[in-house]
């Protein structure tokens, strides 16, 4: 397919009170879209309802550099391979960036790495959670496991019908064996461009955000999607984690950007409008803690199970299932640390939450 420069959708004047998409989505076979000089932005179809990620080229002086990598799929290597061979003019890649550890992002950094003799950039909480978890879950459930999700109000026989499913994950990847390692503050020069890394939490440990503020703009994974609300949730291995008040702190931090930074996210459209999709985001949790409050009230003490199904009531799978009961511990420790809710363990193993007051 020809590349092709893509107009703005939008023709009005950026506004820093609305959010603008100013380029059509590259189609994901190759294709990219030039957002600024040296910038490209090109599309992994993915074969699950999020049917695709954005992945970010960064045209050095004497090679590339990408961000994100897509599952690891046979599919997803032969249009790496496609867009080397059509866009990298013989230049070779000089490092992966991988935003985080989640395997849409980070699933092929091995086979890049090694297919392409590259270097990987990862925050340290990033590559050894990546690496921690790499594989399917045991098999039988460590007792720490399944201690969490029952005392979470999940029936046994659904845990181990949820974790029979993950261990059958077909996109489970390898880990690369080593990495360079990416701290807040550090900058990547890349082309004529310096990159500031922002590290963002509670989406996963230690997200690496990269921003030119010479230019306005930021590659911003999972941090900030212009549509979807990224996934907050609290799981067995750091199980008294308050993920969700990390998570609305890191939006916080990237809303003292400049307003018309362009946004570069890892999923949808690029988009301008940093401030209104804070604000959204923002709005959106507070409509969630209403409706928790609103249960507890109803209820006069409940599970993070039961509070699961009034935030998300349709019928889930595995892996939503996990992060849906996942958030709605977030939300409930949000406020627990907030003095708004108290947790108790119960005679029958349970935790019950209730209002404080």
């Amino acid at each position: 397919m020809v590349e092709t420069a893509h107009p703005p959708t939008d023709a009005a004047s950026p506004s820093p009170d609305r959010i603008d998409f100013p380029f059509a989505p590259p189609q994901p076979d190759g294709e990219r879209v030039e957002v600024a000089p040296g910038v490209f932005w090109a599309r992994m179809p993915m074969p699950m309802q999020l049917d695709h990620i954005n992945v970010y080229l960064l045209r050095d002086v004497d090679g590339w550099f990408i961000v994100d990598t897509g599952l690891n799929l046979p599919a997803s290597r032969a249009l790496w391979e496609t867009i080397v061979e059509r866009h990298f003019e013989g230049l070779p890649l000089k490092g992966l960036i991988c935003t985080h550890f989640h395997y849409d992002h980070a699933g092929l950094s091995a086979w890049l790495t090694e297919r392409f003799d590259a270097p990987l950039y990862m925050t340290h909480g990033e590559y050894f959670t990546m690496r921690t978890l790499a594989g399917p879950p045991p098999e039988p459930l460590p007792e720490s496991l399944l201690k969490f999700y029952l005392r979470a109000g999940m029936p046994r026989e659904r845990v181990e019908e949820m974790f029979a499913k993950l261990r059958r994950d077909p996109f489970m990847p390898p880990h690369p064996r080593a990495f360079n390692r990416l701290r807040e503050g550090q900058v990547l020069s890349i082309g004529e461009r310096d990159w500031r890394v922002v590290i963002g939490e509670g989406h996963s440990p230690e997200h690496a955000c990269l921003y030119c503020e010479a230019d306005r703009l930021l590659i911003a994974g999972d941090q900030l999607l212009p549509r979807i609300t990224s996934n907050v949730l609290v799981s067995d291995i750091e199980p008294e984690a308050n993920p969700l008040k990390l998570w609305l702190d890191s939006l916080d931090r990237l809303a003292q950007l400049a307003p018309e930074t362009l946004v570069l996210p890892s999923h949808e459209r690029v988009f301008r409008g940093l401030l209104p999709r804070v604000a959204e985001l923002h709005a959106h949790h507070a409509l969630q803690f209403d409706i928790v409050r609103a249960h507890l009230r109803e209820t006069g003490s409940t599970t993070a199970f039961e509070t699961k199904s009034k935030l998300f009531p349709r019928v889930l799978s595995a892996v939503e299932d996990m992060m849906a009961l996942g958030e709605a511990i977030a939300h409930l420790s949000c406020m627990r640390y907030a003095g708004e809710v108290r947790r108790v363990l119960d005679d029958d193993g349970l935790y019950r939450f209730s209002l404080v007051n």
